[in-house]
């Protein structure tokens, strides 16, 4: 599906509401509807049992939103947290001047591929596509341009070239989106980081911000939880929460907002054995993204081409969203920046007595960090399809069904009595639903025909819908209808819960990789 028909569908199904819609929105805001907010828990219990559950060395935290404001000096944020920001004078857009850029790189990268697939057709099976994409003029061409644009844009970021910057839009040509105008502004430095105010002590003004990532609360309880919880290099600490980006421009629906919420972990490990750790975790987090049935294709590794202040090492792990590849994780070496940064601001020692070694060091760091909005959003994308299936005569009909893995639906479950004007029908069901929904999250539904109720379920993506109808009276058994095959199974109400519990329960998810 397209990503307009997904945005439709996931306000429509209860998944994604704009924030504040009665006031005409607050823009870049979005609220979880009572589909979404089940999806978003069961991703982030899915991130949180998988690193602290499964790791004997793996702790979790939850940090306050408010912290020291030496805490984001320290970090590097005061100083660094900025994106090149520049106005188009005609059509009074804002835009960040990198990532015109990149999207000139991208269409490059199109380029390439439009290419690459008309070939692909006309030789077919004979077809080699790392010989064509070497050899063919037009092909290496547009990927040596695409790369020699994307070697200066990180040149110009590394050294906060604003100047580079904007000759790079005007020599490529990078016209407005909206307008088409070429009139730009000067490039300058935006801040990211929302401040507000504690209030006055001692008749001095506090000034704080909101928590532009959640990491820093990591590294300013590294001793606390370390002696407390009595771990041993190496081990990490994990930590769902929201963080506030000010975006300068902040779209395509919940990929890029001002309010969102991460999902880190920050691994401490000993100085020089960092890169092991790094590959590491690179390969398990792309096999935790595979075994929520993402197919191969859709996702990839990137190197970063410009390293943060703080690494000698980063890698994103991008997905096939219907705008193209973005990133959805990172995995970065952070070195013993950010715990030798505090300690040298606070003046406290961060360092670790190793037993082994004899001696005592700053940690090095290797962070996993995914964004939970934009793993909901790639799991839509994904999942929502639409396709061709028999209906009730045999004719084919078209129905739109989110294929999400049955650990993470938002309802495990529908009950579905036959008919809603028959008083037998809705008691049994209802008893039924009654005593499965201490079991897992359930659904009642009687209203419309049968198989509207099964076109609503698949819409939001339950995978088991359980119907009870006239013969369930005289065997006590239920139909239980599966969302991706629509084959039907006949099951004793006594067992129900056995014959689900394997299919929805995340434990085998988290034994799969």
């Amino acid at each position: 599906m397209d990503f307009k028909q997904i945005v439709s569908h996931a306000k429509e199904y209860g998944f994604i509401y704009q924030s504040s819609e009665i006031y005409d929105t607050l823009a870049a805001v979005y609220d979880y509807g009572p589909n979404g907010v089940e999806l978003k828990n069961n991703i982030k219990q899915y991130w949180w049992r998988s690193m602290v559950q499964r790791h004997e060395n793996i702790v979790g935290i939850d940090a306050a939103i408010f912290m020291h404001p030496k805490t984001w000096k320290a970090s590097g944020h005061v100083d660094a947290f900025n994106d090149p920001l520049i106005d188009n004078k005609d059509s009074k857009k804002r835009y960040r001047a990198d990532q015109l850029i990149e999207e000139y790189a991208d269409k490059l990268e199109a380029k390439a591929e439009k290419e690459i697939a008309k070939a692909a057709r006309r030789f077919g099976d004979k077809f080699d596509r790392e010989q064509f994409v070497t050899t063919n003029e037009r092909v290496v061409r547009y990927l040596g341009d695409k790369d020699a644009v994307l070697k200066r844009l990180a040149t110009a970021m590394k050294n906060s070239d604003l100047t580079d910057l904007k000759q790079q839009i005007e020599e490529l040509e990078i016209a407005c989106p909206e307008s088409g105008s070429r009139n730009w502004t000067e490039v300058r430095q935006f801040n990211l980081m929302f401040s507000t105010q504690l209030g006055n002590i001692a008749g001095e003004e506090g000034k704080l911000y909101l928590r532009p990532e959640t990491a820093q609360g990591i590294f300013v309880n590294f001793l606390n939880v370390q002696k407390t919880s009595r771990q041993k290099i190496p081990f990490g600490i994990a930590q769902i929460g929201k963080a506030f980006r000010n975006e300068i421009v902040a779209r395509q629906f919940i990929f890029r907002m001002r309010e969102f919420e991460q999902m880190e972990m920050q691994y401490f490990v000993r100085p020089g054995e960092e890169m092991e750790w790094y590959e590491y975790w690179k390969d398990l987090r792309l096999k935790w993204h595979k075994a929520l049935g993402t197919p191969g294709e859709k996702l990839r590794f990137h190197d970063h081409d410009n390293l943060a202040h703080y690494a000698n090492a980063a890698v994103d792990i991008q997905f096939e969203f219907p705008f193209g590849f973005r990133e959805l994780e990172g995995i970065h070496s952070r070195t013993d920046f950010d715990l030798g940064s505090h300690q040298e601001l606070s003046g406290r020692k961060m360092q670790y007595f190793d037993p082994e070694l004899e001696k005592s060091y700053v940690p090095y760091v290797v962070e996993t960090s995914i964004g939970c909005d934009r793993m909901f959003l790639a799991m839509l994308s994904q999942s929502l399809q639409e396709e061709s299936v028999p209906d009730a005569s045999g004719q084919e009909s078209t129905r739109v069904v989110m294929k999400l893995h049955p650990a993470i639906a938002p309802i495990k479950c529908a009950i579905l009595p036959l008919v809603k004007n028959k008083s037998e029908l809705t008691e049994k069901a209802t008893a039924i639903f009654n005593d499965l929904k201490f079991f897992t999250q359930c659904q009642y539904d009687e209203k419309d025909a049968i198989g509207r109720r099964y076109r609503r379920q698949d819409a939001i993506g339950t995978p088991f819908c359980i119907t009870v109808d006239f013969d369930s009276l005289e065997d006590n058994s239920v139909t239980i209808r599966h969302r991706d095959t629509l084959a039907q199974d006949r099951v004793h109400v006594s067992k129900i819960e056995e014959v689900l519990r394997d299919k929805i329960n995340m434990e085998s998810l988290l034994r799969s990789f």
